[in-house]
């Protein structure tokens, strides 16, 4: 008996070291990041595609979208996540962060203290991008407004509120390769680029799994409201009949097709995407109809 107590023992040993190891945070190469320089003229562009203030500005201040104070609150099957303030403020916010701190936060979701960070921020997405592309972004974020508002907690239920866990998480569904594949025109690269890694097109209008990772097999065809109200809308098969010209011009406007005007989550998206050039516009409505294709 004593001897069984001591292999099941050891088994849990073993097994929960194998976990640890699993679940640890995962950083990109150092040698690549500390060679990176950012420029904030360019970043300007990456902030606007990657719709920072479309999330990070407080509900109450959505007329000043370069103040990312935070406290934004979304609703999920999980509990509720809160946006935290990522102004330049060096106590409240990301003033005091390196640039390769920054970069592994965005792009692996990984805090300066080697914390993990939730899913819901959507470095899903954003870890296909260029690292350069966010020392960029890193560099025009230090030009913005600080704020000193308090980031507030998440409020999420028991087990999803051990963040480590988290680790376990990136390891089954964390990945960086392109979902739509094959020859692309080189504007349907763009648009994947901006839409697949930048803009985060599919953490919305995608199905999740039962653990909130995407479903990759159907990709951009609309979900379920995380607020549990309604639905997002496809942007991908029978039900979306929209052109080139209307996803272009939506984006560029604010218009549908029907002359309705964008509103809920879309609009401050919207409002972001605008300070785009029409080009890059173009290539994401051609990225999406080849999604869809």
């Amino acid at each position: 008996m004593r001897n069984l107590l001591l292999g099941v023992a050891a088994i849990g040993v073993i097994g929960g070291t194998a976990l640890w190891a699993l679940s640890a945070p995962k950083l990109l190469d150092a040698t690549t990041l500390s060679s990176l320089s950012g420029d904030a003229a360019q970043g300007e562009a990456i902030f606007h595609a990657s719709g920072c203030s479309s999330c990070h500005v407080a509900p109450e201040r959505d007329a000043d979208p370069l103040v990312l104070s935070g406290g934004r609150e979304f609703a999920s099957d999980f509990g509720t996540f809160v946006a935290p303030n990522i102004s330049p403020d060096p106590e409240h916010g990301i003033g005091n962060w390196t640039a390769e701190e920054f970069i592994n936060a965005v792009m692996q979701g990984v805090s300066p203290d080697g914390a993990h960070y939730y899913p819901a921020f959507p470095y899903t997405s954003y870890t296909r991008a260029d690292p350069q592309d966010f020392a960029h972004l890193y560099a025009f974020m230090m030009t913005l407004p600080a704020d000193a508002t308090p980031s507030q907690p998440h409020d999420l239920r028991f087990p999803f509120n051990i963040r480590r866990s988290v680790g376990l998480w990136k390891t089954l569904f964390l990945r960086d390769d392109w979902v739509v594949t094959g020859e692309l025109s080189a504007e349907e690269e763009r648009g994947r680029y901006l839409s697949e890694a930048l803009a985060h097109c599919a953490e919305c209008h995608t199905p999740r799994n039962a653990l909130g990772a995407l479903d990759h097999d159907r990709w951009f065809l609309g979900a379920p409201n995380p607020s549990g109200t309604g639905r997002i809308p496809p942007i991908a098969g029978d039900a979306f009949t929209w052109t080139a010209f209307d996803i272009s011009a939506y984006l560029e406007s604010g218009l549908t097709p029907d002359f309705d005007v964008v509103g809920g989550s879309m609009a401050p998206v919207v409002r972001s995407l605008q300070n785009l050039e029409k080009s890059e516009l173009d290539a994401i409505a051609a990225y999406i109809l080849r999604a869809g294709q």
